[in-house]
């Protein structure tokens, strides 16, 4: 298999403010994928490259990008609004960069809920589907459903990809969400995996094989919907 390398690109958030962005552009791409990460580590994190090649190993081209705090150095997430126009303005670079190639837009936890939560607002431009690798439905040991209210307001497909052993939204809470969600929306369960999508040597199986897993997961649901 090629490596396929990774262009960087500016994303102009507003005329004062930029973030860095990362785009991987296989031949032959078919979709583009838009891909934020958590609030804990930033775009050139291994489980965001190791997201980025596996998705292009498979004909999907994604764009990774910075959120202004990670761009800065903080350790202290953005508000909302902040988050949610990096949100749009890497959604509209990767129509520069990719024009002929339907969009979908989420990411990582964090970055995946402010994706979805900008689309709630506002639909954002162009976007075809929102997938989120590991949806954050609450803090760790603070079980609720509160942060997936908005999702009502989401009328695009949604694909939740999640691990049974995911922390962050467990799974009698997240399981009604998605069901109540409709049509648009698809679960994906990866047997074992935690909220990183790592796997215990219990499982019999490692973290490549899950992430394998769940990106041919996505990949078939980006080819369903493109279709």
């Amino acid at each position: 298999m090629n490596t396929i390398d990774a262009k960087p690109v500016r994303i102009a958030i507003s005329p004062t403010e930029s973030v860095s962005g990362l785009v991987m552009l296989p031949e032959q791409a078919r979709a583009c994928y838009v891909l934020a990460h958590g609030a804990g580590a930033g775009m050139t994190h291994r489980s965001m490259e190791a997201t980025a090649s596996g998705l292009a190993e498979r004909g999907i081209a994604s764009l990774r990008y910075q959120f202004p705090y990670m761009e800065k150095g903080s350790k202290r997430p953005d508000s909302p609004a902040i988050a949610h126009a990096a949100v749009r303005a890497a959604i509209a670079e990767a129509a520069r960069c990719c024009p002929k190639l339907p969009l979908f837009a989420g990411g990582r936890s964090f970055g995946g809920r402010m994706t979805s939560q900008a689309q709630a607002v506002s639909p954002l431009s162009g976007v075809r589907g929102l997938a989120f690798f590991g949806f954050p439905l609450h803090p760790a040991g603070k079980p609720s459903s509160e942060r997936a209210r908005h999702l009502a307001d989401v009328k695009i497909p949604m694909l939740f990809l999640q691990g049974t052993r995911d922390a962050l939204a467990e799974l009698n809470l997240l399981e009604p969400v998605v069901s109540g969600l409709g049509e648009r929306a698809t679960l994906h369960l990866a047997d074992g995996a935690d909220h990183s999508f790592h796997v215990l040597k219990s499982s019999g199986r490692n973290d490549r094989e899950v992430m394998d897993e769940v990106l041919d997961a996505f990949v078939g649901w980006v080819d369903k919907i493109i279709r």
